[in-house]
C-alpha cells in the first residue's frame, strides 16, 4: 500500500485519490522554489517584489526615490513611463537607475526642485516569458504654506454668550494637524464648555469671565516638512453681567436639522455635533433603526465627536446627535453612506502549467460602486495585445486550454471605480520538467520516542508530481490512522515511537517521469532523571551530597553538569562531582541556594533541581513521617490488544512503609484530562498486568499509600493506543413513542465514546409492527440519540431494537422493545350514561366503556364535566362555571360531591387517551332533592315596649327548597342571668316581621329564629332584647336623682363603681385562663334540647353549636344599636376529589359529609344557667 500527498494538512484514510500539491508556500501556491540548482535552466516570467506607494508624497529637501524591484529567470529589465510617456532617464542627468533593479533616484539635492518630477509614474519589469508591471505611483512633493496675513478685531461679549473662533488653516499637502495654544505655547484646556471641531476652530458653548486672554492662537503642524505655522493671536474679553438668562441647546456646528456624511469603507467615520446652551449642554448619540457597533464605536471631544473604525456598508444609516440641557433638547440628523474603493475577493495567482494542460486565471473584486475588471497582458490591454488560441476571456476570469510554451506571459488585472483600482501581476509559466526531489538523499533524522518526527521531501515538477511515501525495502503499507501528510510533501508522524524506526522512501511522479529518495528515521529513548537531587537542610561545617541519576538511549552520550543558582559551581575544591553525585565538604552559610543537576543529549535534555538550607548546629531531630514520594520511572512492556505490563519505582516512603499502590488511567481521544481508577497492588509488588478496552489511547499514572496518607500521582506513563474493535454492548433506554398520530420516535441513550470501542460508531435502527408478518425495516444512523419513523398507522404496537456498530463490526444481537406509533383523539363517547342521586348534595354517575379501538392511544381515565342549570327555587338561570372529575383507568361509575340541594344539574362524560379528550356523550339532566335552609339573613328587634317587641328579619340566603314556616323560640333571663322557660312560636313563610305581644315589662329575653323546608329547620340566629320600664319605677329612679346630689351618696357610688371594676377585672382575668364559673357548671348540668345526633340513614352529621354561645351577650360581638344580628355567608366547601379541576373521587365516591359553621345551642327549657358574663355584659345590666 502507498501513501499520497494531499493538499492540505489531514490524516489520510484508504481509499483516497491522491491530490496535487501546491508548490511554494510562502509567497505564493504556484511559485517555483528558489533552489540554485533548479535556477540555473528554469525560467520564470517577471514578478514586481517591491514597489513605491501609489500616493507618494516626497519631501523637497531629500533625493527622491522610487521604488521598483522584481525577480524573473533570466533577471528583468526596466522601464518607466512618466504621465503615460516613455521616461527617457538617460537624457536627464538628474536621474539613475539603482543596478540590478528598476529603482529610480532623483537627484534634486544638488541641483534641481521637486515640482519638476511631479506626475504620474509607473515601472516595467520584462524578459523573454513576459513583462510585470507597478502600480500607477503618484509623485507630490509635500508643501506647508504661510498663514495668510490678517488683521483680526479684539471680540468682547457678555457673560455665557456662545463663541467661535475660526482657525481657517491654510491647504497643506498632507494636510496639517490643528491645535490651539497659548503665547507661553501651553495648549488651552478643553471640556464639555470649550472644545476644538474637526475643522480646527475653537467652540465655546458659553463663556466665563475666566476666558477672558489676548492670546489664542492656532497652530498648523505639518508633520512631512517638520513645520509648524502660525495664526494671529485673537483677543477675547468677556464683560460680566449681573445674572445671564439660561437658555435652550443650539448647534453651532452642523447647520439645519440634517446633513449628509459620505466615507470610504475600512476608513473611520468621523460624526460631530458641537451645540452652544447655558447651562452646558451634553451630547448624545445614536443610529436610528440600529446600534452603533460596540467593539468600534469611540467617543472623542467630550462625546461631541462619534468615530467608528472599520467602517463598512453595513454602518450606513441616519445616526442622530441630541443636545441637551435643563431648558429643552434638540437633535440633529446625520445620513451617512459607506461607499467602497476596490478591494479583493479572489485576486489572480501565477500558474504554472506544461505543455497542453488546461488552467485558469480568476481575478474578483467588490467595491461601491461595482468596479470594472479589465485585463492586460504583458502590460498592454489585452484587447489590443497579440491573439493566443489557447486563451479565452469570460469577465473576470481567462480561461486557458491546451496551452503552450509561447503561452507563456503576465498578465495584469485591472479593477477601478470612482474611489480607486486595484492591479494585480499574475504570471502563466509553460514548463516542461520532470520530477526532482530537493531534499539530500540518505538524510538521518533521529527523534527522541514520543516526539514528533518530520521527515521532509522537497520536490518540483511540471506537471504538479503526486506525492507518495513507503517504508522499508518491500514497501511495506504505511498505517493511515498514524501519518500526516503536508502540502510541501513531508511526512509526520506526531509520536513517533519505536516500531517508527527504520527507512522511509518519498516517490514524486508527474507524466514526464518520476524521482524518489531515501531517508532514515531512527526512535531514542528519552533522556530520564531516574533519582532526583532531594531538598536539604544541613548544619554548618557537615557534609551534603545530591544525587543524580540518569537513564538515557544506550546510542546517546550524555554530558551531566551541575549548577548553583543557575550558574556554574565555584571554583572551590570543597566541592567535587563525580558520576552521578555533587558533594559539598565543610558547608558554610554562602554555600546555600538552588542545585540544579542538567543532562544533554544531542536529541534533548533535562533537568532536576533541590535547594540546599544551611543552619545552625542543633541536636539530632526526631525521624519526620510523611506521606510516600511519588513513583517514578513508570514503564510498558508486554504490549498486547487487550493488556500491557506497568512496572514503576516507588519513591521514598518517608518513614512510613507503602501499603498499596493505586492505578488510574486517562483516555486522550475520549476524555482528556480525566483519570479512572484502574487496579490496586499491594506495597510490595512494583508490576501490574493491566487489561484494556479496545480504542484507547492509555496513559497510566501511580499513586503510592502508606499510614500517613496517599502520595502525589506519579508522571503519566507513555501512552499505548489500543487497537479498534466491535462494540462490546448496545444503547441502553430504547423507547418507542410517538408525538404524532402518524409517527413512531425512537430514542436511546447513546454509548460513550469509551464504550465506542473504536472510531466510525453508528447505530442500526429496527422496526416492525408487532401484530403482523412485516419483514424487519432497518436504518443505519449517525451517533445520535433518536430517530423518527413517518408514515405510520396511529397507536400501533411496534417492536424496537436498537444496535450499535462502528467501523470495526456489529455488536451483539440486541433485546427487542415494546413501543407505539403516535396517538390520536379518542372517536367515540362513553354510552348508556347514568346518574343516581344518592343525597341532596351527591350523585353517582356510572356509564358504559368506550371500545378500546375507538380510544386511539393509551386509556388515561374518563372525565365528567357538570354544572348547574338552575336553582328549583329560583327562574333565574345563571351561567356557573363547568366543574371536572377525573378518574383514572378503566372505571365506569363515580361519584360528585358538593352538589346544591334543590337544584337542576346536566352532565356528559369524555374518554382521555395520551392525546386528549374524546367527544362528549349526550348531556344527562338530573336534579337534587331539598335540604334544610341557610340561617336567615339577619334579625332585628325594633320598637321595644312595655310589653311587646317588633321582630324584623330577611329570608334565608340559601333556602334548599320551598320555605314552609318559621319557629321563633325565647325565654327570658333574670338579674342571675339565668333563664327562665322556653316558649314557641310559629311563624308563616311569607311573613318577614312578628310582634310578639304580652311579655313583661323592663325583662332582657334571649330569641331563637329559623327557618324550616320539608327537609326540616335550618340553623338559627340568636338575638337579645329588653322591654321598657314602667311609670312607678321611672318615677323612682326621678327621686333618687335628688339623693344622688348629697355628698355621702356619691362617695358611697363612687366606692361601690371601684369595687365593681375590680371584680370585672378578676373575671377578666379568670375568663382568659379558661376558669368555669359556677353558673357553667349549672348550664352544663342540662341537655339542649336543639341539638341532634347524627342522622345514619344520609350520613350527615347533626348541628354543632359552641359552648360559647350560650352567653346572652358574647364577649367582641356586642348587639349593634339597631339591634341587627347578621349570620356571615357560608356555603358548604367542595371537596376535592379526583384529578384535573376537581381532584378525583375514592373509588367508592366516598366524601365528607355536609358541615356548617359554628351554630349557637338553644337552651332548654327550665332555669339553665349559662357562662359566666364578660365584662361588657355585666356593664349593661348593671342599671
Amino acid at each position: 500500500m502507498q501513501l499520497k500527498i494531499m493538499p492540505k494538512k489531514k490524516r489520510l484514510s484508504a481509499g483516497k485519490v491522491p491530490l496535487i500539491l501546491f508548490l511554494c508556500q510562502m509567497i505564493s501556491a504556484l511559485e517555483v522554489p528558489l533552489d540554485q540548482k533548479l535556477l540555473e535552466d528554469l525560467v520564470q516570467p517577471p514578478t514586481i517584489t517591491q514597489q513605491s506607494p501609489k500616493d507618494y508624497i516626497i519631501d523637497p529637501r531629500e533625493n527622491i526615490v522610487i521604488q521598483c524591484e522584481a525577480k524573473g529567470k533570466p533577471p528583468p529589465s526596466f522601464s518607466w513611463t512618466r504621465n503615460g510617456t516613455h521616461f527617457d532617464i538617460d537624457k536627464d542627468p538628474l536621474v539613475t537607475m539603482k543596478p540590478g533593479s528598476g529603482t529610480l533616484i532623483i537627484n534634486i539635492m544638488s541641483e534641481g526642485k521637486a515640482e519638476t518630477y511631479e506626475g504620474v509614474y509607473q515601472c516595467t519589469a520584462r524578459n523573454e516569458r513576459g513583462a510585470a508591471i507597478s502600480n500607477n505611483i503618484v509623485i507630490r512633493p509635500s508643501r506647508s504654506p504661510l498663514w495668510t496675513k490678517e488683521k483680526l478685531e479684539p471680540m468682547i461679549l457678555q457673560n455665557g454668550q456662545p463663541l467661535v473662533l475660526p482657525c481657517r488653516p491654510p491647504i497643506g499637502l498632507p494636510p496639517a494637524i490643528i491645535f490651539w495654544m497659548d503665547n507661553s505655547f501651553q495648549r488651552l484646556p478643553q471640556s464639555e464648555r470649550v472644545s476644538q471641531g474637526l475643522n480646527g476652530d475653537l467652540y465655546f458653548s458659553n463663556v466665563l469671565p475666566e476666558d477672558t486672554r489676548e492670546d489664542y492662537i492656532c497652530y498648523a503642524r505639518f508633520n512631512h516638512t517638520q513645520t509648524i505655522q502660525q495664526k494671529q493671536p485673537i483677543s477675547v474679553k468677556v464683560i460680566s453681567a449681573r445674572s445671564s438668562r439660561e437658555r435652550p441647546p443650539t448647534f453651532l456646528t452642523p447647520e439645519g436639522n440634517a446633513s449628509h456624511k459620505e466615507e470610504l469603507r475600512g476608513n473611520v467615520l468621523s460624526l460631530e455635533c458641537i451645540a452652544e446652551g447655558l447651562p452646558t449642554p451634553i451630547i448624545y448619540w445614536i443610529k436610528e433603526d440600529g446600534t452603533l457597533p460596540i467593539n468600534r464605536t469611540f467617543y472623542r471631544n467630550f462625546k461631541k465627536t462619534l468615530q467608528i473604525t472599520h467602517v463598512s456598508e453595513a454602518d450606513s444609516g441616519n445616526y442622530q446627535c441630541i443636545a441637551k440641557n435643563p431648558l429643552g433638547a434638540i437633535h440633529h440628523t446625520i445620513s451617512v453612506t459607506v461607499k467602497a474603493a476596490p478591494y479583493w475577493i479572489v485576486a489572480p495567482q501565477n500558474l504554472v502549467l506544461s505543455p497542453g494542460e488546461d488552467g485558469s486565471l480568476i481575478c474578483r473584486a467588490n467595491g461601491n460602486p461595482k468596479p470594472r475588471i479589465s485585463w492586460l497582458t504583458n502590460g498592454v490591454p489585452v484587447e489590443i495585445a497579440p491573439d493566443d488560441p489557447s486563451r479565452k476571456i469570460d469577465g473576470d476570469t481567462i480561461i486557458f486550454s491546451n496551452v503552450q510554451e509561447r503561452s507563456s506571459a503576465v498578465y495584469q488585472c485591472n479593477a477601478s471605480n470612482e474611489y480607486g483600482y486595484l492591479l494585480a501581476n499574475a504570471f502563466v509559466n509553460v514548463l516542461a520538467e520532470p520530477p526532482r526531489i530537493l531534499t539530500s538523499a540518505n538524510t538521518l533524522y533521529q527523534v527522541i520516542a514520543n516526539s514528533p518526527a518530520l521527515l521532509d521531501c522537497a520536490f518540483f515538477g511540471s506537471p504538479l508530481p503526486t506525492i507518495e511515501w513507503f517504508k522499508g525495502a518491500k514497501g511495506r503499507a504505511l498505517h493511515e490512522d498514524i501519518y500526516v501528510l503536508h502540502e510541501n510533501g513531508t511526512l509526520e508522524i506526531p509520536v513517533a515511537q519505536k516500531d517508527s524506526t527504520g527507512t522511509y522512501t518519498c516517490v514524486a511522479r508527474n507524466k514526464l517521469g518520476m524521482a524518489k529518495n531515501e531517508v532514515h528515521l531512527e526512535i531514542k529513548d528519552p533522556t530520564r532523571i531516574i533519582k532526583q537531587p532531594e531538598y536539604a537542610i544541613v548544619q554548618r561545617g557537615s557534609t551534603v551530597s545530591f544525587e543524580c541519576k540518569v537513564k538515557h538511549d544506550h546510542t546517546l552520550i550524555p554530558t551531566v553538569m551541575w549548577l548553583k543558582d543557575n550558574g556554574e559551581l565555584p571554583n572551590d575544591e570543597r566541592f567535587t562531582v563525580d558520576k552521578d553525585h555533587l558533594a559539598v565538604t565543610d558547608v558554610d552559610d554562602g554555600d546555600a541556594g538552588t542545585y540544579t543537576c542538567v543532562a544533554n543529549t544531542t536529541l534533548d535534555k533535562v533537568s532536576a533541581s533541590a535547594v540546599l538550607s544551611v543552619v545552625a548546629p542543633t541536636p539530632t531531630p526526631a525521624p519526620i513521617y510523611d506521606v510516600p514520594n511519588p513513583p517514578i520511572d513508570l514503564e510498558l512492556t508486554n504490549q498486547l490488544d487487550k493488556s500491557v505490563q506497568l512496572s514503576w519505582t516507588p519513591g521514598d516512603d518517608n518513614n512510613s512503609p507503602i501499603t498499596k499502590f493505586i492505578i488510574e488511567y486517562e483516555d486522550t481521544i475520549h476524555e482528556v484530562g480525566l483519570w479512572h481508577h484502574q487496579a490496586e497492588v499491594p506495597g510490595t509488588q512494583t508490576t501490574a498486568q493491566l487489561m484494556l478496552s479496545p480504542y484507547v489511547n492509555y496513559s497510566f499514572r501511580v499513586t503510592a499509600v502508606n499510614n500517613i496518607g496517599q502520595s502525589l500521582p506519579s508522571k503519566a506513563s507513555e501512552q499505548y493506543f489500543t487497537k479498534a474493535a466491535e462494540p462490546d454492548t448496545n444503547p441502553t433506554a430504547v423507547e418507542g413513542l410517538g408525538s404524532e398520530p402518524d409517527n413512531l420516535v425512537i430514542t436511546w441513550k447513546p454509548l460513550n465514546g469509551f464504550e465506542s470501542n473504536g472510531p466510525g460508531l453508528q447505530y442500526k435502527v429496527s422496526w416492525r409492527q408487532k401484530d403482523g408478518d412485516d419483514e424487519w425495516t432497518s436504518v443505519l444512523v449517525a451517533n445520535v440519540s433518536k430517530y423518527i419513523v413517518s408514515g405510520t398507522p396511529t397507536f400501533v404496537p411496534y417492536l424496537i431494537k436498537v444496535q450499535a456498530l462502528n467501523n470495526v463490526g456489529f455488536a451483539p444481537e440486541p433485546a427487542e422493545v415494546m413501543g407505539h406509533s403516535g396517538e390520536d383523539l379518542p372517536m367515540v363517547a362513553p354510552g348508556n350514561v347514568q346518574v343516581n342521586v344518592v343525597n341532596n348534595t351527591l350523585a353517582e354517575v356510572h356509564w358504559d366503556p368506550v371500545p378500546l379501538k375507538s380510544i386511539r392511544g393509551h386509556l388515561q381515565g374518563y372525565r365528567i364535566y357538570y354544572w348547574k342549570i338552575q336553582s328549583s327555587s329560583r327562574r333565574d338561570k345563571r351561567h356557573i362555571e363547568k366543574k371536572i372529575l377525573t378518574f383514572q383507568g378503566s372505571k365506569t361509575h363515580g361519584m360528585l360531591p358538593g352538589l346544591e340541594p334543590f337544584s337542576h344539574y346536566a352532565l356528559n362524560v369524555r374518554v382521555v387517551n395520551g392525546k386528549g379528550e374524546g367527544p362528549a356523550s349526550p348531556d344527562r339532566v338530573f336534579h337534587t332533592p331539598e335540604g334544610v335552609p341557610s340561617a336567615p339573613s339577619s334579625l332585628k328587634i325594633v320598637n321595644p315596649s312595655l310589653d311587646s317587641l317588633t321582630l324584623e328579619w330577611d329570608p334565608p340566603s340559601h333556602p334548599n327548597g320551598i320555605l314552609t314556616e318559621y319557629t321563633l323560640k325565647y325565654q327570658p333571663i333574670n338579674s342571675t342571668h339565668e333563664l327562665g322557660p322556653l316558649l314557641d312560636l310559629k311563624i308563616p313563610a311569607n311573613k318577614t316581621s312578628w310582634i310578639l305581644k304580652n311579655l313583661n315589662f323592663s325583662t332582657r329575653y334571649k330569641f331563637y329564629f329559623y327557618a324550616h323546608t320539608s327537609a326540616g329547620p335550618g340553623s338559627h340566629l340568636t338575638e337579645e332584647a329588653v322591654t321598657t320600664m314602667d311609670a312607678g319605677k321611672m318615677a323612682m329612679a326621678s327621686r333618687q336623682v335628688d339623693i344622688a346630689t348629697q355628698g355621702w351618696f356619691i362617695g358611697l357610688m363612687c366606692a361601690v363603681a371601684l369595687l365593681i371594676l375590680i371584680l370585672l377585672i378578676v373575671c377578666f382575668i379568670r375568663r382568659n385562663k379558661g376558669g368555669k364559673y359556677p353558673v357553667k357548671e349549672k348550664e352544663d348540668a342540662h341537655a339542649d334540647p336543639e341539638i341532634q345526633p347524627m342522622k345514619e340513614d344520609d350520613g350527615t352529621f347533626g348541628e354543632y353549636s359552641d359552648a360559647e354561645d350560650h352567653k346572652p351577650l358574647k364577649k367582641g360581638s356586642r348587639t349593634p344599636s339597631d339591634r341587627t344580628v347578621k349570620k356571615e355567608d357560608s356555603d358548604d366547601s367542595l371537596v376535592d376529589y379526583g384529578e384535573g379541576v376537581n381532584g378525583q373521587f375514592n373509588e367508592d365516591g366516598s366524601f365528607i359529609g355536609q358541615y356548617s359553621g359554628k351554630k349557637e345551642k338553644e337552651p332548654a327549657e327550665g332555669n339553665e344557667s349559662s357562662e359566666a358574663p364578660s365584662p361588657v355584659n355585666a356593664m349593661n345590666s348593671f342599671v
